[in-house]
């Protein structure tokens, strides 16, 4: 009995500690519904890296809140980690999609401390629609700039499964039900080359370093994690594309974060070499 209740108490020893959160935070002066983020830190955080995440859906749905395991995991890890809501198509154009993702990061960039992380050391990353904006914003520096803010402060970019990096490509690619599709949310052609991440790939930027994580066996993901992460590297800029087999679109973003997980390892392998 007395070695269960050791073995007990060991065991909770070792259980993380919650992180403290704070949900709903006002990123801007806006009082509209999905200008809001929440934010997750460890107990007693000072001057931590921060990870600015971005949901998926499609650039019509999703929200901050579906995270899975990524509070704790990132926690664990010593990280704040903000989760970003966005407004969302077809109420706005994805370009208003991004400025909403770079007031966001503006806002964490200036409330750093108060939270506490390290203003200049903020890693970008999201899933699916997520992960192009994610790249977006960090290719892009407009973006950033209407904001006050320079790319140096984005210490690592980390798209997860995105398939329009090169929009064009992408609707060139697929069937045409599914391209007009692209084509209503992406605009024109011009439109659609200026929201490709691609598109803005160039030297002295300070682009921050990528790991673009992907399905292995899914051919449109992996055609765009490789084309994008051969342009940064043309550029000079550190890129990893990493094929995540046994996964497909859903299972590669939900169990991001779990110890055995081969994503994973390659993100933790990143952030500690930024």
């Amino acid at each position: 009995m007395k070695t269960a209740l050791v073995a007990l108490l060991l065991a909770s020893s070792t259980l993380a500690a919650e992180p403290v959160v704070k949900k709903d935070v006002r990123y801007t002066n806006s009082q509209h519904e999905r200008h809001v983020l929440d934010v997750y830190a460890p107990s007693g955080a000072k001057n931590l890296p921060i990870v600015f995440w971005i949901h998926g859906g499609g650039w019509q749905a999703g929200d901050k809140s579906q995270v899975q395991l990524k509070p704790q995991a990132f926690a664990d890890a010593g990280f704040v980690f903000v989760s970003t809501n966005y407004r969302l198509w077809p109420t706005v154009k994805i370009e208003e999609m991004a400025a909403d993702i770079a007031q966001g990061i503006r806002w964490t960039h200036d409330h750093a401390a108060e939270l506490g992380g390290n203003g200049n050391k903020i890693y970008v990353m999201g899933h699916s629609a997520g992960a192009q904006l994610a790249a977006l914003v960090c290719t892009d520096d407009r973006l950033l700039k209407k904001e006050g803010l320079s790319l140096e402060i984005i210490r690592g970019c980390v798209p997860v499964d995105g398939d329009t990096y090169d929009v064009p490509l992408q609707i060139a690619t697929v069937e045409e039900r599914r391209a007009n599709i692209y084509k209503n949310k992406f605009g024109n052609e011009a439109s659609q080359r200026d929201l490709s991440p691609l598109t803005h790939v160039a030297k002295g930027k300070h682009i921050p370093p990528f790991l673009l994580l992907h399905v292995a066996d899914h051919p449109e993901v992996k055609m765009q994690a490789i084309k994008l992460a051969e342009a940064l590297q043309k550029a000079g800029v550190p890129a990893q594309a990493f094929a995540a087999k046994d996964k497909n679109h859903t299972t590669i973003n939900a169990e991001l974060g779990q110890p055995d997980d081969a994503p994973t390892k390659a993100l933790w392998e990143f952030v500690k070499q930024k």
